[in-house]
């Protein structure tokens, strides 16, 4: 099977194979926990994985594979909007805090605290941005049990142990997301375009707005986790979404694209699957949870789209071009539809920004090694 995940380009080796109850084994995409078929490549939730025909002959593994696939080279894109950041004298600016949060352990004093802030930013309280050093990555409490991706078991809807499960793992990825926010705040600070041109305020405010939105979702998520009768931090979580905002660190376009225009944009595609799940048992609350963040996360989609427009237009570059460029440099697989194309144009992204990415991108499918029909590979 292809080792990238049709829907998010996740890495499939890290998943776990599981045996849906029908005696046929399905490997588990440990992103969005969409099942695929190792017989046919199928999901129930309507994606297809490309699978391949396996033998062993004297120890040696032979797959079959298509004698269409190619190679396709990576380009090679220099990297964007170098940063230096120094630490700001002042204590009462915007990244003071933004850092202050990025090294706050407990979720609870973390959503407090943004909460904070939010209204201090726009009630003047804070004016000033300022320029403090991120950590290379956000404090979590000692007490969580912090797994790789694969090994973490996130539920179908189907239980109600297992929407716990699923709700737990959407809290987890909120509490990064609030992370991520804070971050883009503080890393990018103090940027400059090639224009010589620094970041309006507005952006600031744009992502202060998004951290309070991702606290606002983590609060109505561990709330109805407890209704379930758990809470936050009884199960594994892992730190997964992070790892792309540490590949983009260096760069104010790439952190744009691949976490707000990619990865976003991809949370509203899996969104109609995951309300469904929720609404075939019942579960109205939860639904009513889930319709919230929906909404607040297409504009998240357009904060980043807008900025990424706004850099592209002062910097003279080709908004789509530089858009392709960087994804295929920073993002890991490749992306497959279904789209959710109604919330995407929503958000303000046209067709043309994820359908032609989707074409573009299968011709990197299995890039290390593609032979003709039962060529040998020996592993």
């Amino acid at each position: 099977m292809d080792s990238s995940c049709p829907h998010e380009g996740g890495p499939l080796d890290q998943g776990d194979i599981e045996d849906l109850g029908d005696g046929k084994l399905a490997l588990i995409c440990p992103w969005h926990y969409f099942d695929f078929s190792l017989e046919t490549g199928s999901s129930s939730t309507g994606l297809q994985n490309q699978v391949y025909d396996v033998r062993v002959v004297d120890g040696k593994v032979y797959i079959n594979t298509q004698s269409t696939l190619s190679c396709y080279p990576f380009i090679k894109v220099k990297q964007l909007l170098f940063l230096e950041i120094k630490s700001a004298s002042s204590e009462n600016t915007l990244c003071f805090w933004a850092t202050k949060i990025l090294c706050t352990p407990d979720p609870k004093e973390k959503v407090a605290l943004t909460k904070d802030v939010q209204r201090w930013w726009h009630t003047g309280k804070i004016t000033e941005i300022g320029e403090c050093a991120p950590p290379n990555q956000p404090s979590r409490m000692d007490s969580l049990t912090v797994v790789e991706p694969g090994k973490i078991k996130r539920g179908k809807g189907g239980t109600q142990a297992s929407r716990v499960a699923l709700l737990h793992s959407l809290a987890n990825i909120e509490q990064w997301a609030i992370d991520v926010s804070w971050d883009i705040i503080a890393r990018f600070s103090s940027v400059q375009l090639s224009t010589g041109d620094s970041m309006p305020q507005e952006f600031f405010s744009d992502f202060v707005k998004v951290a309070g939105d991702e606290a606002k979702h983590y609060d109505l998520l561990e709330e109805r986790i407890k209704e379930l009768g758990s809470s936050f931090g009884t199960l594994p979580v892992h730190n997964g979404l992070w790892q792309s905002a540490t590949e983009t660190s260096h760069n104010l376009l790439a952190r744009l694209a691949i976490v707000h225009m990619v990865h976003e944009a991809r949370g509203l595609d899996v969104h109609p699957q995951t309300l469904s799940r929720f609404a075939a048992q019942g579960d109205t609350n939860s639904v009513k949870i889930l319709k919230v963040i929906y909404t607040d996360e297409i504009t998240h989609v357009a904060a980043g789209l807008r900025w990424f427009t706004y850099i592209c237009s002062k910097e003279g570059r080709d908004c789509l071009t530089t858009f392709h460029d960087l994804v295929k440099l920073h993002f890991k697989g490749y992306l497959k539809p279904p789209f959710n194309t109604e919330g995407r144009m929503t958000a303000g992204m046209t067709e043309e920004v994820f359908f032609l990415l989707f074409y573009c991108s299968m011709h990197h499918v299995l890039t290390l090694v593609a032979f003709e029909n039962a060529e040998k590979i020996i592993i």
